[in-house]
Formats: structure tokens, C-alpha cells, sequence
């Protein structure tokens, strides 16, 4: 079923547990992720990020997310990940995606908070739940994020004015992850985790889940944690993968990288301690 991820993240935040937010970039991957949400009867944000319009375009994402949403039984969130501009989350929103991101982290904290509540109003008008950043969640690759950047964290003083003057449904973190692929596990701060947990009830996500450690992600998802972001792990394991058993064959190509993203989504549910949802109202 498709839906917005506010009943998702209360739930989260209720039970301790956090949501896997899958990139898709085609059809494969895609249905990858919501077959294995199936088969376990778990939630799902099906995520795609506007950095990725050039492998798929915002149209045809919507009709590949929509489509396995919809028919899914378990909740599935269509998601825009990383909305640069008011205008393409606003297309979006028009498209039928239930969640937007709008990631206005690099500009000074007046402005990420205009144009995060100019977002949120137009989305709260269509039952479109939406996600800001807070702080900045570097990449060291161009993942999911469109350019190379140092991650800046989230200032715990600043999160309380930031989430009552826009009025966002979640918020994304920096505590010491990056998107892309890490040399090295990543050292996180808990205790900036804490302090921004205990002082706001908004539900927090955290971007750049890929390689940060199995113990640093089950941390994070019992400790107020309700979404992770996860890339790079995907796409990498699958051409480790068709790498470890070459094929001439295309079709069972696909098959091999299909397998494996799904086998990389199964452990994430374990790391993530994901729960069912009890009951949900769409």
C-alpha cells in the first residue's frame, strides 16, 4: 500500500526501530526491495533521489514506484530523496510521491529554514509528509548526493527553532556519517544523537547508512533513529556479485544483481530491528 511515513516513523519511534530508505534507480531494483518487504512483512521508504534523474527520469521513477506501492500489502512510502529545488519536489508531489526531502543543508540556517516551510506547506496540502536537513551529511563519492562534501553537524541549539518555524514531519542528522563508501568504519557521535533525541519528538533519519558498521546502524535504530538511508551497498554488492560469477547472459545478470540487493536489504532489516506496523489508516 502506498503512504506517507507519518504513522511509520510514530510507530518507529514507539517500538525502537528504524526503516530501511532503499535507492532505486530502475525497475530491478525497485521491485528488489519491495519483494523482500513482502516476504517479511515489513515497511519500506521506496526512495529516489533527485541526483539520479539522469539514470531514470522523476516520471518514470513515479510510475515504477507507484505501480509496486500500491499493489504492495505491506506500507511502502514513495520517497524523494535529496530535492534540490521547490519546483522538482513539487512535481514530485504532483506525480504521487507520499514523502519529499527538501535538502537545503548547504545554505545558511535562515534560509534551509524558508524554503523548508515554504515545502512543507505546499506538501501538507496534499497529505505529503516531508523530510529537511539539519547540520550537512557530506559525500565522498557522488551517491546519492550530487557533489563532494565535508559533513558539518547538526547543531543541537538549533534544532528546536528550526523544527517549529517549518514545521517538517522529520529530520535528518549529522552525526558523523557521509554518503558513498567509507575508508574505514566511521566514529558516530551518541551523544549528539542523544541531546537532539531528548530535546524534539519530530522523528529523526540519518543519511549515509552504506559501510558505517552493523553495530553503529543497530545503535542508531534503537536510539531514536527511524529512517536510514542506504546506497551505495546496494549497487556495490551488486556488481561484486556479477563480478564473483561472470555471465554472458544478461537476463541472468540481472538475476545475480537482483539477488544480491535483496540479500543486502534482508541484513539491514536485522541490523535495523524493523517491526511490522500494527495498524495503519490509508
Amino acid at each position: 500500500m502506498l503512504v506517507n511515513t507519518r504513522e511509520l516513523f510514530k510507530q518507529g519511534q514507539m517500538k525502537g526501530f528504524a526503516i530501511p530508505a532503499t535507492n532505486f534507480i530502475d525497475l530491478d531494483s525497485a521491485r528488489s526491495y519491495v519483494e523482500v518487504a513482502e516476504e517479511r512483512g515489513l515497511p519500506l521508504i521506496l526512495a529516489f533521489a533527485q541526483s539520479h534523474k539522469d539514470i531514470i527520469s522523476l516520471e518514470e521513477a513515479a510510475i515504477i514506484g507507484k505501480y509496486f506501492a500500491e499493489k504492495a500489502t505491506v506500507p511502502i512510502a514513495l520517497h524523494l530523496d535529496h530535492g534540490a529545488d521547490k519546483e522538482y519536489i513539487f512535481k514530485a508531489i504532483e506525480l504521487g510521491f507520499k514523502s519529499v526531502m527538501i535538502d537545503a543543508s548547504e545554505e545558511s540556517f535562515e534560509d534551509n529554514v524558508k524554503v523548508s516551510k515554504e515545502v512543507v506547506d505546499h506538501a501538507h496540502n496534499f497529505d505529503v509528509t516531508v523530510e529537511a536537513e539539519l547540520g550537512h551529511v557530506g559525500a565522498n563519492d557522488t551517491s546519492e548526493s550530487a557533489t563532494v562534501t565535508d559533513s558539518i553537524y547538526t547543531e543541537v541549539k538549533d534544532v528546536i527553532q528550526f523544527v517549529e518555524e517549518t514545521g517538517v514531519d522529520s529530520l535528518a542528522v549529522s552525526i558523523g556519517t557521509a554518503h558513498g563508501v567509507y575508508k574505514g568504519e566511521p566514529k558516530l557521535s551518541f551523544d549528539r544523537l542523544e541531546e537532539i533525541n531528548n530535546m524534539t519528538s519530530v522523528p529523526l533519519v540519518l543519511h549515509g547508512g552504506s559501510s558505517t558498521g552493523d553495530a553503529n546502524l543497530n545503535r542508531c535504530a534503537t536510539s531514536g533513529i527511524v529512517k536510514i538511508n542506504i546506497y551505495s551497498d546496494f549497487i556495490n554488492g551488486a556488481a561484486k556479485a556479477i563480478n564473483e560469477k561472470p555471465t554472458e547472459d544478461y537476463v541472468q545478470m540481472k538475476k545475480t544483481a537482483n539477488k544480491r540487493m535483496k540479500e543486502v536489504l534482508n541484513h539491514y532489516y536485522d541490523v535495523f530491528n524493523t517491526k511490522t506496523i500494527d495498524t495503519l489508516e490509508v
